[in-house]
Order: C-alpha cells, then structure tokens, then sequence
C-alpha cells in the first residue's frame, strides 16, 4: 500500500488563483496518468446540497474522483473558517482533517490539498494552511496575483515556509 505525495497548494491571500492552478495541476497529473487526489479541508460560503461550483468540487472533478467530492467541512457563510463554524455551531479539527486526508492519500501518487485564504489565514482558532502542512509532512505550491505588491507577499509567504521548514515546490504567479 504507497500513500501520495502531499502538496499544499496555497497561497498568498484570498481569490489569488489556487482552485484554478489545483484544478489545472490536478487535471495535467491524471492525464499524464498518475493516481491524483484533491481535496479541500475547509469551505465557506457554501449551501446545504452539493454544489458542483464549489472549490471541492471542482477540485474533485479535476481528477475524476468519486471519492471525497466536497470539502472536508462546508459551512454556510462566506466568512473566515473559525468564524464561519462558530456562527454554524460547529467545530473545526485539525487532526481531523489530518486523519481523512491521509486516508485519501491511500494509493495515490499525489494528493493535492487546497488551504483557504493566504497561508497564514486561520483554518482553526488556533491553526494554519501552514500547520496542517506541517502535520501533513507536506511540500508547498504557492499561487500569488500578478499585481503591484505580490513581490513582497510572496516572499514573506515563502520565509514563513521555510521558517516551518515545509519544502517549496514553486510558486505560480
């Protein structure tokens, strides 16, 4: 039994581009024939029933999965994850997320795992895109806008990374 490489594909800030670049990465992979999964731990701003819009979803498509096709968690109001499950009444766990996604890296050669927001964007109250890649042994893909002041953006996502010695696979502007 192998279990994939695990990417982070994060960014650095909101709306920047990652479901777009997870979807193209994952949808080259799995054309090139490696066994690819996607998966998103956290969604906000999505309603009660399957929505094939949502980043997870999409993501899923990319690769042509049948399993896991949303996000780990979905909640409601397109607010920051902490808040948005507080609003919801729910409760957000890293380890959680850690556990079902290694479970998806069974037999694959990559799972692609999609933050939300910049890297430093609370997931939890108390967690980052950059802890879980930590607890996930995961290596780094950074997607930054092409705009005035990303420079700095990108390297200060990239300092926090390598202070969390989390490899860097490349960044996509």
């Amino acid at each position: 039994m192998s279990t994939a490489r695990i990417v982070l594909v994060t960014g650095t800030d909101t709306g920047v581009g990652k479901t777009v670049v997870g979807f193209g990465l994952g949808a080259a992979l799995t054309r090139r024939g490696l066994r690819v999964r996607s998966v998103k731990p956290v969604e906000t701003g999505c309603g009660g029933d399957f929505d094939p819009t949502e980043d997870g979803a999409l993501l899923a498509r990319a690769t042509g999965q049948r399993v896991r096709r949303t996000a780990l968690d979905r909640l409601p109001e397109p607010l920051a994850p902490p808040v948005a499950a507080d609003r919801a009444g729910r409760h957000l766990d890293l380890d959680e997320w850690c556990e079902a996604i290694r479970a998806l890296a069974i037999d694959r050669d990559v799972l692609l795992v999609e933050g939300a927001g910049g890297l430093l964007s609370p997931l939890t109250w108390h967690e980052t895109a950059r802890d879980l890649a930590v607890a996930l042994g995961a290596e780094a893909l950074v997607i930054a806008p092409d705009r005035l002041g990303s420079l700095n953006h990108i390297l200060l996502t990239l300092e926090v990374l390598q202070a969390a010695s989390v490899p860097v696979l490349g960044v996509v502007v």
